[in-house]
C-alpha cells in the first residue's frame, strides 16, 4: 500500500468519525444529556412522571432546527399600521368571523354572560391567531419545545418552563404528546395557547369533562373569554377611540399599552375627542402610522387586556378593528 492511499483511507476515516458520532447523538436523541437528565429528575420526583416513559419520549425528540432558526433570526423590519391591518383586517376574515358568530350563537352569548366579553372580540381573536381555526400549526410541540428548552440559552428558562407546563397539561387531559401540535414556539389549539395559559385559563365549556382547544368550538370560545376576564376585561368598557393631538410633545417615544393617566389629563394637554367619556377614565395614548397619515387613538382599559393576548399595539388594534367588522 502506498502512501498516498494510506493517507486516502487515514482521511476518510477521520472525516467518517464526527458522522458516525452525529448519527449516534441523533439515535440517543436528547435522554443521554445531563441537563435532561436533571430535568426528568424533577419531573418524577415532584410531578410523579414515569420515568421510562419520559426517557423514552425524550428518546424520540428531535431537534428542529428550522425552529431554532425561525426564532433566533434578525427580527423583521417591524411593521407600521398601515401594513399590518391588511394582514388581518380583510373582508375576507370578516366574513368568516360573522359566520363563525352565526354558527355558535348560543355559545357565544353564554360567554358573554359569564364573563362579560363580547362575541365580536372572541371571534375576532380565534380569527386573527387562525383563521378560525384553519392554521392551528404543524409542528410537533414536544420537539418544539424540547428544542428551544435545550439549545436556545437566550430563553432557554422559560421554554423549559412551557415544557413542564406542557407534560404536565398533557398529564392532566389525558392527551399524548406525540398527537399535540402547534406552531414552533408550543402555540396550540385554535386560540394559540401556549402551555401555562392552557392550564391556567382553559375550560371546560361543553361539559364533557376535558379543555379541547384543538376540536370543541365551545370550550375555545369559553377559554379565550375567561382569559380576557381574567386579565381585567370591563364589561361593557371602552377599547379605543381616535383622537386629535395639538401637542406633540405629549406623545410617548413608544407607545404603552398600560392606560398611564386619565382622559381629563389628556384633555388638559389639548388632546380632542369626538365621543363622550368619563374624565376619570384612564387610557394610553397611542400613535400610529396609518394609511393616511399617523393617527392617535387613546386606549383604554379593555384595549390593554387584548394586548395580554399578544404585547402589540398593532395586534390590539388589528383584534379590535376586525371585530368592529364582525359587528355589520
Amino acid at each position: 500500500m502506498n502512501k498516498t492511499t494510506l493517507w486516502t483511507r487515514t482521511l476518510g476515516v477521520l472525516l467518517l468519525v464526527p458522522a458516525l458520532l452525529m448519527s449516534s447523538q441523533a439515535q440517543a436523541g436528547y435522554a443521554d444529556r445531563e441537563d435532561v437528565q436533571a430535568f426528568i429528575d424533577e419531573m418524577v420526583k415532584e410531578h410523579g412522571f414515569d420515568r421510562d416513559y419520559l426517557v423514552k419520549q425524550f428518546s424520540k425528540a428531535k431537534r428542529l432546527d428550522h425552529v431554532l432558526e425561525s426564532i433566533a433570526k434578525p427580527a423583521e423590519k417591524e411593521l407600521t399600521w398601515k401594513q399590518y391591518r391588511p394582514i388581518f383586517v380583510t373582508e375576507k376574515r370578516a366574513r368568516m368571523g360573522r359566520e363563525f358568530i352565526k354558527n355558535n350563537l348560543a355559545t357565544l352569548q353564554r360567554a358573554e354572560a359569564e364573563f362579560g366579553v363580547p362575541r365580536e372580540i372572541i371571534a375576532a381573536i380565534i380569527g386573527v391567531e387562525t383563521y378560525y381555526g384553519r392554521h392551528t400549526g404543524k409542528h410537533i410541540i414536544f420537539d418544539s419545545l424540547t428544542t428551544l428548552g435545550f439549545d436556545y440559552p437566550p430563553r432557554a428558562k422559560f421554554f423549559r418552563s412551557e415544557l413542564k407546563q406542557f407534560l404536565l397539561l398533557s398529564k392532566e387531559e389525558h392527551i399524548d404528546i406525540e398527537d399535540m401540535t402547534g406552531s414552533y414556539a408550543g402555540a396550540m389549539g385554535m386560540p394559540q395557547f401556549i402551555s401555562s395559559s392552557y392550564r391556567a385559563y382553559a375550560v371546560d365549556f361543553d361539559g364533557d369533562g376535558k379543555r379541547d382547544l384543538w376540536h370543541s368550538v365551545p370550550d375555545v370560545i369559553g377559554s379565550v373569554a375567561n382569559y380576557f376576564k381574567k386579565h381585567g376585561w370591563v364589561k361593557d368598557g371602552l377599547i379605543a377611540y381616535p383622537v386629535d393631538v395639538t401637542d406633540e410633545s405629549i406623545v410617548p417615544e413608544s407607545n404603552k399599552l398600560k392606560p398611564y393617566a386619565t382622559v381629563a389629563w389628556f384633555k388638559k394637554q389639548g388632546v380632542k375627542l369626538y365621543q363622550p367619556v368619563t374624565d376619570s377614565e384612564k387610557a394610553t395614548l397611542i400613535r400610529l402610522d396609518g394609511k393616511k397619515g399617523i393617527e392617535y387613538w387613546l386606549g383604554f382599559q379593555n384595549f390593554y387586556a387584548i394586548s395580554r393576548y399578544n404585547h402589540s399595539e398593532l395586534y390590539s388594534m388589528a383584534v379590535f378593528h376586525l371585530s368592529q367588522k364582525l359587528e355589520d
